[in-house]
């Protein structure tokens, strides 16, 4: 069993500073990332002049570079201050984000270069994420899971609310290059805020090296012998696959093209209809004492995609056709939520600590790299079939993620100090190298 680490309790996550200072980096660059959302897409469609499969790219390439997660996981977990690389990639993406506005503003700006910029940003967010799975566990403990992931969703879902309203409006007033910008300031000020974080970070095991490649597997196997981490993997990985389908990026189009809104119209009703991120955040702990952890996880599996056919269905008055995206963000926010913070806190507390990056990194692989597989097949299907079927086929799909959970142990985990079935064994799990 793990060791409890860390200063703080559920109660007192406000008193601690470094969480505090954590908490406000992830919700200054998540108000930025909203921004960027809006922007890219119509800097590619506007500015640009991009056809909805060129736009399904431009997501595409984000998540790209997720299939290069499994190595990546076992390179982090050889790296001594995960900290230090949560700094670096803030900055990497901070600098080529600003090269958006730059180009614009020079006359230069390409489709090319905004594919490179999701490209390399993408990139970026892999580092982060593997290194973030180990610095969350040494700076919150077990106890608090729950409840800190509570707290930086609710961070992330303030984002949503406010986040495109504020980008539609920057969009409006600056352009939508420039309004990139924004995001690029977000990271190098959550950099300056992780910098005065201090945790006790170990130094990896040292030893005879081994390769990456074995490291890596380690992680793969892992995932594969615990009955939990398989099937969650599963049903995120399904439920990533179809909502991809109908990605931000082709909402974006679906909103502006077939809804005919104007980008503040479309900012404002997602940024409404985001408080279902907010409410889904905050409820999350409560729903999860209520009917458990495992069953919240189901609740928002479901939750999560199937609202996405409401969009699809969105007719009359213009106030009406952004009153109905507003609703479907609400409900897709709420699950989304539900999902993330109840599954987040079982994985860590389930993951050992000598496998936090390895096993993030394999499961990254998969469950985030079919997020280019599930943009390209939208942009396909948006092609051929026509915008609202490929929503409402995103929808249908999504829905099938709760297949996966329904034989696994989740739905009967009540909370993450019981009911915790064994964790497999693994001859071969030691410290990383």
């Amino acid at each position: 069993m793990r060791r409890e680490r860390g200063l703080v309790s559920p109660a007192s996550l406000w008193r601690d500073r470094r969480f505090v200072r954590c908490w406000a980096g992830s919700a200054v660059s998540q108000f930025g990332d909203r921004i960027s959302e809006l922007a890219l897409p119509l800097v590619a469609a506007g500015v640009l002049d991009a056809s909805a499969g060129q736009v399904a790219w431009l997501t595409a390439l984000v998540w790209t570079p997720q299939l290069l997660a499994l190595v990546l996981g076992a390179w982090v977990e050889r790296r001594p201050r995960k900290r230090r690389l949560l700094i670096v990639t803030d900055l990497v993406r901070a600098g080529v984000l600003a090269t958006v506005p730059i180009g614009y503003l020079c006359g230069g700006l390409t489709l090319g270069q905004l594919y490179v910029v999701a490209l390399l940003t993408g990139l970026a967010s892999v580092v982060a994420g593997c290194a973030w799975a180990p610095f969350f566990a040494l700076l919150v403990p077990r106890s608090a899971y729950v409840e800190a992931n509570s707290k930086l969703g609710a961070a992330r879902s303030a984002s949503f609310v406010a986040g495109p309203a504020l980008g539609g409006g920057l969009v409006q007033a600056l352009t939508a290059p420039v309004a990139v910008a924004a995001d690029a300031l977000s990271f190098v000020a959550s950099a300056l805020l992780l910098r005065r974080i201090t945790v006790d970070e170990p130094a990896p095991a040292t030893g005879d090296r081994t390769s990456l490649v074995r490291d890596a597997r380690e992680g793969v196997t892992h995932i594969v012998r615990d009955p939990i981490l398989r099937a969650g993997l599963g049903c995120t990985t399904t439920l990533n696959f179809f909502t991809f389908v109908a990605g931000t990026g082709l909402v974006v189009l679906f909103a502006d093209r077939v809804l005919h809104l104007s980008p503040a119209a479309i900012g404002l009703a997602m940024g409404i209809g985001a408080s279902g991120f907010l409410v889904g955040a905050l409820a999350a702990p409560w729903l999860s004492r209520r009917i458990g952890v495992g069953r919240s996880i189901a609740v928002g599996a479901v939750l999560f995609p199937a609202p996405i056919a409401l969009a699809a269905g969105a007719d009359g008055p213009a106030w009406a056709r952004a009153g109905i995206l507003g609703a479907t963000y609400f409900l897709v926010g709420l699950g989304v939520m539900l999902f993330d913070v109840n599954l987040n806190s079982l994985q860590t507390a389930v993951i050992p600590d000598a496998l936090r990056s390895r096993v993030t990194g394999a499961y990254s692989t998969v469950n985030y790299g079919v997020r280019p597989l599930g943009a390209v097949v939208g942009g396909a299907l948006a092609t051929t079939i026509g915008l609202r079927a490929t929503l409402v086929t995103a929808a249908i799909g999504g829905t099938l993620s709760l297949l996966w959970l329904l034989p696994s142990p989740i739905p009967a985990i009540r909370s993450l100090d019981s009911d915790l079935p064994p964790a497999p064994p693994n001859p071969r799990l030691r410290p990383p190298d």
